[in-house]
């Protein structure tokens, strides 16, 4: 299949990730259009609250919104039982549950499996429910937790969100890994938006992408490659494409790590679709 297909396909329904901030909900009604669907973090911080303000906002215009919960952010069942209520009213269908990142659980949910456990004792309330995966290391997790964990919740969800990985080659050969192990999860690839290097370089260190970060250095072209002054995760999607040559259930989409620069990495998507959807000459086809 040539790359016009699924590439194109992948680009034209992501999912872009936001953290709950000042302008965001501004920043999305200006740049993103309504068929995108928004995740919406949870600040280990700040807590859920904001998370759920930003939710309701941007979903009162129409956007389909997909909250994280994160299970060290909420204190029991009853807690658990206002947040569905309360995020169900808003329209949410789609939650994606991980653990969080505050150092002390606020009660019962100490993980995102103690968590997805009890949505199901709930009755399963979302359409859908998403999992993380890790094609590479995790900052605090060793590599056989991540695997045991993410099947021990597989029976609980209907996707996956993988973190950031700068190798393509790693992400193409975790996602053939994980069905091989028999998981029949669609699988939405995490890859960075187009947003200045040294930021994307300080969080991807703090995430713990070391890996593949040793892979962006020793491939400075890539790192070096930018989109109006910012790390163009176009070379990354490209080196992704003999993955994705064919239509295969396992690969759902793109979830794109906007870093709430929504103006830049909108613009980007639009050129990259611009792009695929651009007539390739027959010539340029017999030398792919």
């Amino acid at each position: 299949m040539r790359r016009t297909g699924v590439l194109t396909e992948l680009l034209a329904r992501p999912r872009y990730e936001v953290i709950p901030l000042a302008g965001a909900e501004e920043a999305v009604l200006e740049h993103v259009p309504t068929e995108v669907n928004v995740t919406v973090t949870t600040s280990p911080r700040k807590g859920l609250e904001p998370t759920l303000e930003l939710v309701e906002k941007v979903a009162a215009h129409g956007y389909t919104v997909v909250p994280h919960l994160a299970a060290r952010h909420i204190r029991d069942m009853g807690h658990l039982a206002e947040l569905v209520e309360r995020l169900r009213a808003t329209g949410a269908n789609d939650v994606l549950v991980l653990a969080g990142d505050a150092e002390q659980p606020a009660g019962e949910f100490d993980g995102s499996l103690p968590l997805l456990r009890a949505l199901a004792e709930l009755g399963q309330p979302f359409h859908d429910v998403g999992i993380t995966g890790y094609p590479e290391s995790h900052a605090f997790i060793s590599d056989d937790a991540t695997i045991k964990s993410m099947f021990a919740k597989e029976e609980f969800a209907t996707y996956i969100v993988s973190q950031i990985c700068f190798d393509p080659q790693v992400t193409a050969a975790w996602v053939a890994a994980v069905w091989k192990r028999g998981t029949r999860l669609p699988i939405h690839i995490g890859l960075p938006g187009p947003v200045p290097r040294s930021k994307l370089l300080r969080v991807s260190a703090r995430i713990g992408v070391g890996d593949s970060l040793r892979f962006l250095r020793t491939h400075r072209g890539w790192l070096g490659s930018t989109f109006r002054g910012a790390f163009d995760p176009g070379p990354l999607v490209e080196g992704l494409e003999k993955s994705l040559d064919h239509p295969r259930p396992n690969v759902a989409g793109f979830h794109l790590f906007t870093f709430n620069d929504l103006e830049t990495t909108e613009r980007w998507r639009q050129e990259q679709l611009q792009r695929l959807r651009s007539p390739v000459p027959a010539d340029a086809d017999a030398l792919r």
